[in-house]
This record gives structure tokens, C-alpha cells and sequence, in this order.
């Protein structure tokens, strides 16, 4: 099978919440954490570190973690309305593949979880910095997506169980130093893969200062 080429990797790199319960190599999750840790990191400290979860009583164990945070995340959008750009019918479609998700996960081959060695770090900028922090692990995440892209997987970057990361650490045996970042189901998909549908550069991009428009054409 030809390889990709980059932009054609990325423009059709869709969420795939659908997978197939076949298993996935060994040798192809090590060429795709192998992907993840090319992406830079804060200060080159690479203090990203992952779980690949494929025991079947483990992922039980998640789900059940995994379904109390989609239960917040579905009480939240109960209460938004969808944005312009996409539809109350495109974000229903959206709502339903995530709670299948939710209701399978125990079912996908792979459950990879994203972690970050936390760095102590005065209060006061603890306090600046902590919106920042996932920096140093969310590239790395983006490398492992397209990767699976590359490679005919489906994945998803979902958050939704670390919403409870105190319920994860006693299953996944984290210590106190390091928490998730991200769970991504990995598998093959069900669904196809793109064209990924975005709103143009235009409507999200301003020239020098707010309000003013950008036009790379």
C-alpha cells in the first residue's frame, strides 16, 4: 500500500468513534507511539508518557470511568445549541457516534491513554501556566492521529474520561506524578475517512490585530 502524502493525510483525518473489535499488531501501535514521540515537547523535557490498555477487564474498567464523564459531557450539550457553521442535524450525527463510543469502548482493540509527567513549579505560576501545559503532550497526540490515519486506523482524540483522571490512576496504576491527558480509541474503522469539513481561513483568522481581516489568497 502507497504512503500518503502529508496534506492529503491531514485534510481527511475525521474523528472515527466507530472501530472494528479486530486486533491491532503490536508493531504497528510501536510505529505509531514511535510517530508521537517526534513532536516537540516543553523545553525538550518529552515528559509525555503512554498506557496502551488491551486487556478486556481493564477496558471494562475504563468504560465504566469513561460513561461517568460522557454523562457530564451529554448534561452539558443538553443545554447548547449547535454552532452555525454545523448544524443541529451534524451534531446530532456527532452525539451519536460519541455515545457509541461511549457504550463500546470496552470493545476497541486499543485504548491508548496520553499522560504527562507533572513538573513542580511555583504557585503562582502554576496557576498561569496550567491551561498551557497540555502543550507538551497534545502534539504528540496529534502525531499519533495522523499516523493511525496513515496506516488505515480510526482514532479519536477524546478527553471525556480523564474529566474523572482520580478514577483512572487506581486502574491504570499512574503515580501520583503523572495524569492523562487524553484517551484515544485506536482501531479499524467502520466509517470512512474524510474530506474534513472546516470552516474557511477566512472566518477564523485575523491580520495583525483582532477584527481585521486576514485573505492569504
Amino acid at each position: 500500500m502507497s504512503e500518503l502524502g502529508i496534506f492529503e493525510t491531514i485534510f481527511s483525518t475525521r474523528s472515527l468513534r466507530r472501530l472494528k473489535p479486530d486486533p491491532v499488531p503490536d508493531a504497528v501501535l510501536y510505529k505509531i507511539l514511535d510517530a508521537g514521540i517526534r513532536a516537540p515537547s516543553g523545553g525538550n523535557n518529552q515528559h509525555w508518557r503512554f498506557v496502551v490498555v488491551k486487556n478486556p477487564a481493564v477496558k471494562k474498567q475504563v468504560q465504566q470511568v469513561y460513561l461517568k464523564g460522557w454523562r457530564d459531557v451529554q448534561a452539558m450539550y443538553k443545554s447548547r445549541t449547535a454552532p452555525e457553521h454545523l448544524g443541529e442535524e451534524r451534531l446530532g450525527r456527532i452525539l451519536d457516534a460519541a455515545t457509541h463510543l461511549a457504550e463500546h469502548i470496552a470493545e476497541v482493540p486499543v485504548l491508548l491513554f496520553a499522560c504527562l509527567k507533572e513538573r513542580p513549579m511555583p504557585a503562582h505560576l502554576a496557576v498561569k501556566l496550567g491551561r498551557l501545559s497540555g502543550s507538551s503532550i497534545y502534539p504528540a497526540v496529534q502525531n499519533i492521529l495522523l499516523t493511525c490515519r496513515a496506516l488505515g486506523l480510526g482514532a479519536t482524540l477524546t478527553t471525556v474520561a480523564s474529566l474523572y483522571d482520580e478514577d483512572l490512576r487506581p486502574i491504570l496504576g499512574l503515580p501520583d506524578d503523572v495524569s492523562t491527558y487524553a484517551l484515544i480509541p485506536i482501531g479499524y474503522p467502520r466509517g470512512k475517512f474524510g474530506p474534513v469539513q472546516r470552516m474557511a481561513v477566512e472566518e477564523v483568522t485575523c491580520m495583525d490585530r483582532w477584527g481585521q481581516a486576514f485573505t492569504g489568497k
